[in-house]
């Protein structure tokens, strides 16, 4: 069954880059090349993600720090720009770790169907909302860091595989999971500590995150493409830059200690959906001034 997943992963990335990059020709030729910075960013997130921490929160703040991307378009850029690198964490895992592939398949499939409902109502989204929306989601991703670094995240167990309620459960929580991720709050810790909650061993929540993310993400990316909500630039400079930064960790790194890295990251979220939140607030006060002066 294994094969299965690697013949529809395959095809997924197969179909993804073909609409990409047909979208990419069709682009205005203002859209530059990413410099040294959408590179970088994509370099380290990436890096960090294929050893468990994830992308999406740390790019954000990357993106806020130096006003890369416009809020509206993080959402849909850091869908867009992580796919192809997360399509080769997914390979990578699954083929090396061991885990149930029913559950693998069924917990897969939940967060397809939940990124492609969410996809189509936040590439809608106007700015506030997703400004708004991303900064509680950061706030919730750094409390699950903060579980993560002072070891509250449960332990898990010994099983590789779910049956029953616990699956049905599994799979719900992935739907949801999937359509938080087209907000911009990623899913491999939220999935990390479902899989830990739920007596699974936690080795085994990495083929699960980073193969639900591989099938999900080019699902929601394609209606963000379709849409034109994200940035083109950021999101080449985190594919080329993403790449290799997966291929180090993976092959090259494997294990670190985290520890340190985590509290930087709890700190740099917080701050950036401070920055967020704040950036909504001051728009929605100078809105009614916008319209009296017009």
């Amino acid at each position: 069954m294994k094969t299965g997943l690697f013949v529809a992963l395959g095809m997924f990335s197969a179909a993804y880059i073909a609409v990409w990059v047909a979208s990419i020709f069709r682009a205005p030729r203002r859209s530059s090349a990413p410099g040294f910075r959408d590179n970088f960013v994509g370099f380290v997130t990436n890096f960090f993600d294929t050893l468990g921490i994830g992308s999406f929160a740390p790019t954000t703040s990357f993106f806020k720090l130096w006003g890369l991307v416009r809020d509206e378009q993080i959402p849909g850029t850091l869908n867009v720009g992580h796919t192809i690198p997360t399509l080769v964490e997914a390979f990578i895992y699954i083929a090396v770790v061991d885990v149930d592939v029913k559950t693998l398949a069924l917990m897969i499939g939940g967060s397809v169907a939940g990124a492609w409902f969410g996809a189509g109502i936040v590439s809608r989204w106007p700015r506030r909302w997703i400004q708004v929306g991303m900064g509680f989601a950061l706030l919730a991703m750094s409390g699950i860091f903060l579980l993560q670094a002072l070891k509250l995240m449960p332990g898990g167990g010994d099983s590789l595989g779910l049956v029953g309620a616990r699956l049905a459960l599994a799979i719900a929580a992935n739907i949801m999971l999937g359509a938080l991720m087209t907000l911009g709050i990623g899913l491999y810790g939220p999935c990390m500590i479902l899989i830990s909650l739920l007596g699974m061993n936690p080795k085994a929540a990495f083929p699960i995150m980073m193969g639900s993310c591989a099938f999900l993400m080019p699902v929601g990316s394609m209606r963000f493409i379709r849409e034109q909500r994200y940035n083109l630039k950021a999101a080449l400079g985190l594919t080329l830059g993403g790449i290799p930064g997966v291929l180090i960790a993976a092959y090259l790194v494997r294990e670190m200690p985290l520890g340190a890295v985590r509290w930087l990251v709890i700190v740099v979220v917080v701050y950036t959906a401070a920055a967020m939140l704040r950036s909504a607030v001051v728009e929605r006060r100078a809105a009614p001034a916008a319209a009296a002066s017009a």
